[in-house]
């Protein structure tokens, strides 16, 4: 079932986008959860999957979806994988809201099938993280920017090096609706950063936890690293770890 016209539809002027092959990681316990990781700008599904594979959490199943290709903006134009186009890595940048959309919906969509009793997730890496958090947005909110609603329930957010995009009108959109102030409140979320952060400068980590607990969203917790530039490393991957097992109440192995 696709929740915006098609999985594959969204872009600007309503054109088609092709979305790119996901990988699935497969849980080796019991199946309790289920997360969808979203990659970087000009990255894929592949890169992640690998990564999340070798992770102590046997009762998640990972689902690594790749981009569409499509031109951004702050490649002037070039076109790479992005889940939206993009031409500033900060909550002050230009919000397309239109792919930010599509790119939310295609992730719903994904999880849409998944089993009743399993709990739902979203994280990301840098966009995709961005991605995430717009996700998680819509959740509370309970649609989409376009107004179609949001149709699955998630459990658990988690963006690493990453932005809140349409930072700016969130918390109007949080005011005057308390259930949206009740599924904000209970949605945990964890942001990690690195200070040495040279592509999303750590402020900007910094200002979106300071806007999304002014919308509401009390329920998160946001890590910081000294030191750490713009990947990830296996101290911030373990506190994902520890986070996860936690918020999920899922088993880690060793």
């Amino acid at each position: 079932m696709s929740y915006y016209g098609s999985s594959s539809s969204g872009g600007r002027g309503g054109r088609r986008v092709e979305y790119g092959r996901s990988y699935v990681v497969r849980p080796k316990g019991r199946h309790l959860a289920t997360i969808v990781w979203l990659h970087g700008l000009g990255d894929n599904g592949a890169s992640w999957s690998q990564l999340l594979d070798a992770l102590p959490l046997p009762n998640i199943k990972w689902i690594c979806p790749t981009a569409a290709t499509r031109p951004v903006a702050a490649f002037g134009g070039f076109p790479c994988t992005a889940w939206f186009d993009v031409d500033d890595t900060s909550v002050d940048g230009r919000d397309d809201i239109e792919g930010l959309d599509a790119s939310a919906a295609h992730i719903a969509n994904l999880l849409s099938s998944e089993p009743s009793d399993v709990k739902l997730g979203i994280g990301g890496f840098s966009m995709g993280a961005a991605a995430a958090l717009h996700s998680a947005a819509c959740y509370a909110h309970g649609k989409f920017s376009s107004g179609t609603p949001y149709p699955i329930t998630l459990s658990a957010v988690v963006s690493l090096s990453g932005w809140l995009p349409c930072s700016r009108t969130l918390r109007g959109k949080m005011e005057g609706s308390h259930m949206a102030a009740r599924r904000a409140a209970s949605l945990p979320i964890l942001l990690s950063h690195g200070r040495a952060d040279e592509v999303v400068p750590y402020r900007n980590g910094e200002r979106s936890t300071e806007f999304l607990r002014s919308s509401g969203f009390s329920y998160l917790t946001f890590k910081t690293y000294n030191g750490l530039g713009h990947y990830t490393i296996p101290e911030e991957m373990d506190d994902v770890c520890k986070w996860l097992s936690s918020r999920l109440s899922v088993d880690r192995s060793r």
